[in-house]
Protein backbone atom coordinates (compact mmCIF):
# COMPACT_ATOMS: atom_id res chain seq x y z
CA UNK A 1 0.00 0.00 0.00
CA UNK A 2 1.91 2.84 -1.25
CA UNK A 3 1.30 6.62 -0.23
CA UNK A 4 2.02 9.53 -2.60
CA UNK A 5 3.09 12.86 -1.10
CA UNK A 6 2.63 15.79 -3.50
CA UNK A 7 6.53 16.68 -2.41
CA UNK A 8 5.96 20.30 -4.08
CA UNK A 9 2.99 21.81 -2.45
CA UNK A 10 2.96 23.30 0.85
CA UNK A 11 4.84 26.51 2.12
CA UNK A 12 8.41 25.11 2.72
CA UNK A 13 8.85 22.33 -0.32
CA UNK A 14 9.74 19.89 -1.02
CA UNK A 15 11.93 19.85 2.68
CA UNK A 16 9.32 19.53 4.73
CA UNK A 17 7.32 16.44 2.73
CA UNK A 18 10.67 14.85 2.21
CA UNK A 19 11.45 14.78 5.52
CA UNK A 20 7.78 13.80 6.57
CA UNK A 21 7.88 11.71 4.22
CA UNK A 22 11.27 9.78 5.38
CA UNK A 23 9.82 9.82 8.86
CA UNK A 24 6.62 7.88 7.80
CA UNK A 25 8.65 5.40 5.82
CA UNK A 26 11.06 4.84 8.95
CA UNK A 27 8.72 4.70 12.00
CA UNK A 28 5.33 3.23 9.86
CA UNK A 29 7.34 1.21 7.57
CA UNK A 30 4.81 2.73 5.17
CA UNK A 31 6.31 2.69 0.89
CA UNK A 32 6.26 6.29 -0.06
CA UNK A 33 6.19 7.98 -3.73
CA UNK A 34 7.21 11.16 -3.51
CA UNK A 35 5.40 13.15 -6.81
CA UNK A 36 7.73 16.36 -8.22
CA UNK A 37 10.27 17.53 -9.54
CA UNK A 38 12.96 14.63 -10.02
CA UNK A 39 16.38 16.66 -9.01
CA UNK A 40 14.87 18.61 -6.18
CA UNK A 41 13.07 15.44 -4.72
CA UNK A 42 16.79 13.46 -5.01
CA UNK A 43 18.82 16.33 -3.42
CA UNK A 44 16.52 16.58 -0.69
CA UNK A 45 16.17 12.58 -0.09
CA UNK A 46 20.23 13.08 -0.04
CA UNK A 47 20.00 14.65 2.85
CA UNK A 48 18.56 12.10 4.95
CA UNK A 49 19.59 8.35 5.65
CA UNK A 50 16.94 6.14 3.54
CA UNK A 51 18.66 3.02 3.60
CA UNK A 52 16.25 0.11 3.56
CA UNK A 53 13.34 2.75 3.17
CA UNK A 54 10.73 1.65 0.29
CA UNK A 55 10.67 5.70 -0.82
CA UNK A 56 10.43 6.41 -4.76
CA UNK A 57 10.28 9.63 -7.21
CA UNK A 58 7.84 10.22 -9.67
CA UNK A 59 8.83 13.18 -11.75
CA UNK A 60 6.51 16.06 -12.17
CA UNK A 61 7.23 19.34 -14.36
CA UNK A 62 4.59 21.68 -12.96
CA UNK A 63 3.53 23.11 -9.37
CA UNK A 64 0.21 24.54 -8.09
CA UNK A 65 0.69 27.67 -6.44
CA UNK A 66 -1.16 28.61 -3.49
CA UNK A 67 -2.77 31.45 -5.28
CA UNK A 68 -3.70 29.83 -8.78
CA UNK A 69 -7.46 28.50 -9.43
CA UNK A 70 -8.41 25.61 -9.08
CA UNK A 71 -9.72 25.14 -12.25
CA UNK A 72 -6.36 26.85 -13.93
CA UNK A 73 -4.24 24.24 -11.48
CA UNK A 74 -6.32 21.54 -13.64
CA UNK A 75 -6.57 22.38 -16.98
CA UNK A 76 -3.63 24.46 -17.52
CA UNK A 77 -1.07 22.46 -15.78
CA UNK A 78 -1.72 19.11 -16.70
CA UNK A 79 1.90 17.93 -14.95
CA UNK A 80 1.90 19.23 -11.70
CA UNK A 81 2.29 17.65 -8.86
CA UNK A 82 -0.80 17.06 -7.16
CA UNK A 83 -2.89 16.07 -10.68
CA UNK A 84 -0.01 13.57 -11.16
CA UNK A 85 -0.44 12.05 -7.59
CA UNK A 86 -3.51 11.66 -8.11
CA UNK A 87 -3.22 10.11 -11.75
CA UNK A 88 -0.64 7.22 -10.15
CA UNK A 89 -3.79 6.37 -7.40
CA UNK A 90 -6.15 5.92 -10.67
CA UNK A 91 -3.22 3.91 -12.30
CA UNK A 92 -3.14 1.57 -9.44
CA UNK A 93 0.74 2.62 -8.60
CA UNK A 94 -0.25 4.42 -5.31
CA UNK A 95 -3.54 4.49 -3.11
CA UNK A 96 -3.94 7.84 -1.23
CA UNK A 97 -2.60 11.10 -1.83
CA UNK A 98 -1.25 13.44 0.95
CA UNK A 99 -0.77 17.17 -0.47
CA UNK A 100 -0.11 20.12 1.91
CA UNK A 101 -0.66 22.10 -1.44
CA UNK A 102 -3.34 24.25 -2.36
CA UNK A 103 -6.85 22.50 -1.21
CA UNK A 104 -8.87 23.79 -3.79
CA UNK A 105 -6.50 22.86 -6.46
CA UNK A 106 -6.53 19.38 -4.31
CA UNK A 107 -10.13 18.59 -4.30
CA UNK A 108 -10.51 19.44 -7.98
CA UNK A 109 -7.95 17.36 -8.98
CA UNK A 110 -9.40 14.64 -6.50
CA UNK A 111 -12.84 14.70 -8.18
CA UNK A 112 -11.58 15.20 -11.92
CA UNK A 113 -9.26 12.41 -11.76
CA UNK A 114 -10.62 10.15 -9.36
CA UNK A 115 -14.27 11.02 -9.87
CA UNK A 116 -17.14 11.23 -7.15
CA UNK A 117 -18.38 7.82 -5.08
CA UNK A 118 -21.80 7.25 -6.00
CA UNK A 119 -24.06 8.66 -3.94
CA UNK A 120 -22.28 12.15 -3.64
CA UNK A 121 -22.61 14.88 -5.09
CA UNK A 122 -19.88 16.92 -3.04
CA UNK A 123 -16.84 16.54 -1.43
CA UNK A 124 -16.35 17.43 2.06
CA UNK A 125 -13.36 18.14 3.96
CA UNK A 126 -13.56 16.41 7.52
CA UNK A 127 -11.50 17.96 10.16
CA UNK A 128 -10.82 16.13 13.37
CA UNK A 129 -10.91 18.54 16.62
CA UNK A 130 -9.50 17.68 19.90
CA UNK A 131 -12.43 17.22 23.16
CA UNK A 132 -13.14 16.79 26.93
CA UNK A 133 -13.69 13.29 25.59
CA UNK A 134 -12.06 12.26 22.62
CA UNK A 135 -12.89 13.40 19.32
CA UNK A 136 -15.04 15.45 17.04
CA UNK A 137 -15.24 15.19 12.93
CA UNK A 138 -16.60 18.33 11.55
CA UNK A 139 -17.42 18.76 8.16
CA UNK A 140 -17.77 20.47 5.73
CA UNK A 141 -14.34 23.16 6.69
CA UNK A 142 -14.13 24.49 3.23
CA UNK A 143 -14.87 22.70 0.37
CA UNK A 144 -18.77 23.67 -0.43
CA UNK A 145 -19.56 27.04 1.02
CA UNK A 146 -23.22 26.86 -0.66
CA UNK A 147 -25.13 23.93 0.01
CA UNK A 148 -28.19 22.18 -0.35
CA UNK A 149 -30.21 20.20 2.39
CA UNK A 150 -29.69 17.12 0.32
CA UNK A 151 -25.79 17.61 0.29
CA UNK A 152 -25.37 18.00 4.63
CA UNK A 153 -26.93 14.82 4.86
CA UNK A 154 -24.15 13.49 2.56
CA UNK A 155 -21.70 14.41 4.74
CA UNK A 156 -23.77 13.19 7.68
CA UNK A 157 -23.34 9.89 6.40
CA UNK A 158 -19.96 10.45 4.96
CA UNK A 159 -18.35 11.64 8.40
CA UNK A 160 -20.35 8.98 11.09
CA UNK A 161 -18.82 6.45 8.60
CA UNK A 162 -14.93 7.54 8.96
CA UNK A 163 -15.78 8.20 12.75
CA UNK A 164 -16.41 4.91 13.48
CA UNK A 165 -14.37 3.03 11.37
CA UNK A 166 -10.98 5.17 11.35
CA UNK A 167 -11.54 6.60 14.39
CA UNK A 168 -12.68 3.83 15.88
CA UNK A 169 -16.16 5.15 17.69
CA UNK A 170 -18.18 2.53 18.24
CA UNK A 171 -21.21 4.73 18.03
CA UNK A 172 -20.83 8.12 16.81
CA UNK A 173 -23.93 10.63 17.49
CA UNK A 174 -24.16 13.18 14.58
CA UNK A 175 -25.65 16.64 15.32
CA UNK A 176 -26.31 19.61 12.91
CA UNK A 177 -24.50 22.78 13.77
CA UNK A 178 -27.18 25.29 14.44
CA UNK A 179 -27.30 28.47 16.52
CA UNK A 180 -29.77 27.07 19.20
CA UNK A 181 -30.86 23.21 19.98
CA UNK A 182 -34.58 23.82 19.56
CA UNK A 183 -36.03 22.94 16.11
CA UNK A 184 -37.49 26.66 15.78
CA UNK A 185 -33.70 27.87 15.47
CA UNK A 186 -31.73 27.74 12.31
CA UNK A 187 -32.44 29.09 8.69
CA UNK A 188 -33.82 27.21 5.85
CA UNK A 189 -30.96 25.28 5.01
CA UNK A 190 -30.73 23.89 8.27
CA UNK A 191 -34.07 23.30 9.26
CA UNK A 192 -34.84 21.33 5.89
CA UNK A 193 -31.47 18.84 6.35
CA UNK A 194 -32.96 18.91 10.24
CA UNK A 195 -36.04 16.72 8.76
CA UNK A 196 -34.14 14.84 6.59
CA UNK A 197 -32.00 13.68 8.73
CA UNK A 198 -34.35 12.22 11.17
CA UNK A 199 -34.82 9.53 8.37
CA UNK A 200 -31.16 8.42 8.31
CA UNK A 201 -29.90 5.03 9.99
CA UNK A 202 -27.76 6.44 12.30
CA UNK A 203 -27.93 8.12 16.06
CA UNK A 204 -29.00 11.73 15.33
CA UNK A 205 -28.76 14.00 18.07
CA UNK A 206 -30.44 17.20 16.13
CA UNK A 207 -29.18 20.57 16.47
CA UNK A 208 -25.89 21.26 18.38
CA UNK A 209 -24.27 24.36 18.88
CA UNK A 210 -20.55 25.78 18.46
CA UNK A 211 -19.55 24.82 22.07
CA UNK A 212 -20.63 21.03 21.73
CA UNK A 213 -17.79 20.49 19.41
CA UNK A 214 -15.09 20.76 22.17
CA UNK A 215 -17.37 19.48 24.90
CA UNK A 216 -17.12 15.62 23.99
CA UNK A 217 -21.15 15.35 24.08
CA UNK A 218 -20.76 14.84 19.97
CA UNK A 219 -18.52 12.99 17.60
CA UNK A 220 -20.00 14.15 14.06
CA UNK A 221 -20.81 17.79 13.52
CA UNK A 222 -22.14 18.73 10.25
CA UNK A 223 -22.28 22.11 8.23
CA UNK A 224 -21.75 23.59 4.67
CA UNK A 225 -18.36 24.65 4.23
CA UNK A 226 -18.61 28.52 5.05
CA UNK A 227 -19.42 28.08 8.54
CA UNK A 228 -16.99 25.00 8.84
CA UNK A 229 -14.30 27.24 7.56
CA UNK A 230 -14.92 29.54 9.87
CA UNK A 231 -15.42 27.44 13.23
CA UNK A 232 -11.60 25.49 11.81
CA UNK A 233 -10.19 29.46 11.32
CA UNK A 234 -11.46 30.95 14.78
CA UNK A 235 -10.81 27.35 16.19
CA UNK A 236 -6.86 27.85 14.87
CA UNK A 237 -6.75 31.24 16.18
CA UNK A 238 -8.08 30.39 19.45
CA UNK A 239 -5.35 27.81 20.55
CA UNK A 240 -2.89 30.21 18.85
CA UNK A 241 -3.80 32.92 21.41
CA UNK A 242 -4.04 30.51 24.27
CA UNK A 243 -0.99 29.52 23.87
CA UNK A 244 0.77 33.11 23.42
CA UNK A 245 -1.03 34.33 26.71
CA UNK A 246 -0.33 31.60 28.61
CA UNK A 247 3.62 31.78 28.15
CA UNK A 248 3.15 36.09 28.75
CA UNK A 249 1.25 35.13 31.67
CA UNK A 250 4.13 32.35 33.03
CA UNK A 251 6.66 34.67 32.41
CA UNK A 252 5.18 37.50 34.26
CA UNK A 253 6.62 36.42 37.88
CA UNK A 254 9.11 34.32 39.12
CA UNK A 255 6.03 32.29 41.07
CA UNK A 256 4.83 31.62 37.64
CA UNK A 257 8.00 30.16 36.57
CA UNK A 258 7.86 27.65 39.32
CA UNK A 259 4.79 26.79 38.86
CA UNK A 260 4.97 26.26 35.09
CA UNK A 261 8.28 23.86 35.94
CA UNK A 262 5.80 21.88 38.35
CA UNK A 263 3.20 21.70 36.12
CA UNK A 264 4.98 21.16 33.10
CA UNK A 265 4.08 17.79 32.04
CA UNK A 266 -0.02 18.81 32.62
CA UNK A 267 1.39 21.77 30.01
CA UNK A 268 3.31 19.36 27.32
CA UNK A 269 -0.11 17.02 26.83
CA UNK A 270 -2.36 19.91 26.71
CA UNK A 271 -0.07 21.26 23.93
CA UNK A 272 0.18 17.99 22.24
CA UNK A 273 -3.97 17.70 21.90
CA UNK A 274 -4.16 20.82 20.73
CA UNK A 275 -1.44 20.82 17.71
CA UNK A 276 -3.01 19.97 14.40
CA UNK A 277 0.18 17.75 13.46
CA UNK A 278 -1.10 15.36 15.38
CA UNK A 279 -3.70 14.78 12.95
CA UNK A 280 -2.05 15.46 10.23
CA UNK A 281 -4.48 16.57 8.02
CA UNK A 282 -8.06 16.28 6.83
CA UNK A 283 -9.35 13.73 4.63
CA UNK A 284 -11.18 14.71 1.50
CA UNK A 285 -14.37 12.52 1.55
CA UNK A 286 -16.35 11.85 -1.10
CA UNK A 287 -13.92 11.14 -3.97
CA UNK A 288 -13.51 7.15 -5.18
CA UNK A 289 -9.85 7.07 -3.46
CA UNK A 290 -8.32 9.01 -0.72
CA UNK A 291 -6.68 12.19 -0.46
CA UNK A 292 -5.65 14.20 2.45
CA UNK A 293 -5.49 17.97 2.65
CA UNK A 294 -2.74 19.20 5.06
CA UNK A 295 -1.85 22.61 5.90
CA UNK A 296 0.10 24.73 4.06
CA UNK A 297 2.59 25.59 6.78
CA UNK A 298 2.46 21.68 8.00
CA UNK A 299 6.04 20.88 9.75
CA UNK A 300 7.29 17.35 9.51
CA UNK A 301 4.78 15.47 12.18
CA UNK A 302 2.07 17.09 10.52
CA UNK A 303 3.43 15.34 7.38
CA UNK A 304 3.99 12.05 8.56
CA UNK A 305 0.82 11.86 10.77
CA UNK A 306 -0.75 12.52 7.00
CA UNK A 307 0.41 9.62 5.65
CA UNK A 308 -0.22 7.26 8.02
CA UNK A 309 -3.62 8.55 8.34
CA UNK A 310 -4.37 7.81 4.73
CA UNK A 311 -2.62 4.65 5.16
CA UNK A 312 -4.93 3.88 7.96
CA UNK A 313 -8.25 4.94 5.94
CA UNK A 314 -7.11 2.70 2.81
CA UNK A 315 -6.84 0.12 5.00
CA UNK A 316 -9.61 -0.09 6.86
CA UNK A 317 -11.71 -0.01 3.15
CA UNK A 318 -13.85 3.14 4.22
CA UNK A 319 -14.90 4.14 0.73
CA UNK A 320 -16.58 0.98 0.79
CA UNK A 321 -18.31 1.20 3.68
CA UNK A 322 -19.13 4.51 2.87
CA UNK A 323 -20.69 3.80 -0.84
CA UNK A 324 -22.83 0.78 1.54
CA UNK A 325 -23.96 3.29 3.99
CA UNK A 326 -25.37 5.47 1.25
CA UNK A 327 -27.01 3.20 -1.08
CA UNK A 328 -28.73 1.87 2.36
CA UNK A 329 -29.96 5.68 3.03
CA UNK A 330 -30.50 7.89 -0.03
CA UNK A 331 -32.66 5.36 -1.76
CA UNK A 332 -36.30 6.35 -2.56
CA UNK A 333 -37.65 7.71 0.77
CA UNK A 334 -34.81 11.25 1.96
CA UNK A 335 -34.79 11.78 -1.52
CA UNK A 336 -38.16 11.74 -2.45
CA UNK A 337 -38.63 13.98 0.16
CA UNK A 338 -35.65 16.64 -0.60
CA UNK A 339 -37.19 16.50 -3.86
CA UNK A 340 -40.61 17.23 -2.82
CA UNK A 341 -38.95 19.93 0.05
CA UNK A 342 -38.00 21.60 -3.34
CA UNK A 343 -40.99 21.63 -4.94
CA UNK A 344 -42.70 23.23 -2.46
CA UNK A 345 -40.22 25.80 -1.49
CA UNK A 346 -39.98 26.80 -5.40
Amino acid sequence: MRIAVDAMGGDNAPAIEVAGAVAAAREFSIPIMLVGDTESLRAELAKHSVKGLDITIHHASEVVGMHDSASDAIRKKKDSSIRVAFEQVKQGKADAVVSAGNSGATMAAGMFVLKRLKGIDRPAIAQVFPTLHGHTVVLDVGGNVDCKPLHLVQFAIMGEVYARHVLGISRPRVGLLSNGEEDSKGNELTRETNALLKNIAFDYSGYVEGRDIFAGTIEVVVCDGFVGNIVLKLSEGLAEAVGTMLKEEIKASILSKIGYLLSRSAFMRFRKKVDYAEYGGAPLLGIDGVGMICHGGSNVKAIKNAIRFAHEYCSKGVNERMAEKLRENLTGSVQQRETGTEMAAS
